[in-house]
């Protein structure tokens, strides 16, 4: 049974940093992709960044390097370090596990079929 639990989600001032975790059971790297979708108030999930057994780590274009996916294969924890945030960042981060992390921005009902999700931790960013 695969299980992911996110971690590290709270409320930041504009300009601030965060780092979520995701401690991941039942599945590692070797089983596919790892990333992190972020889910707004309009229901759309974007896929922020994903990383796959080669290390190869992909972003959203959105969201001008500010954000880095990483992985510890010891312990198969998925984190992201958020740095200068900004208001649009705020959303509810989910930890995604899947043969492949699809890019973009789908509608939330469209792909939460896909894979495994975490329950999502909240960001808040306030200035």
């Amino acid at each position: 049974q695969v299980q992911l639990m996110e971690s590290g989600g709270g409320s930041v001032r504009t300009g601030g940093s965060l780092r979520l975790s995701c401690v991941a059971s039942g599945y590692t790297l070797r089983d596919g992709d790892m990333g992190w979708y972020r889910k707004t108030p309009d229901n759309q999930c974007e896929m922020v960044a994903s990383i796959g057994e080669d290390g190869r780590a992909y972003y959203s274009n959105s969201l001008e390097g500010r954000f880095t996916i990483s992985h510890d294969s010891a312990t198969n924890t998925l984190y992201l370090q958020m740095n200068s945030l900004k208001a649009e960042d705020a959303a509810v981060y989910f930890c995604v596990a899947d043969h492949t992390i699809r890019p973009g921005t789908w509608p939330c009902g469209a792909i939460e079929g896909f894979g495994y999700w975490g329950q999502g931790t909240q960001v808040n960013v306030f200035s």
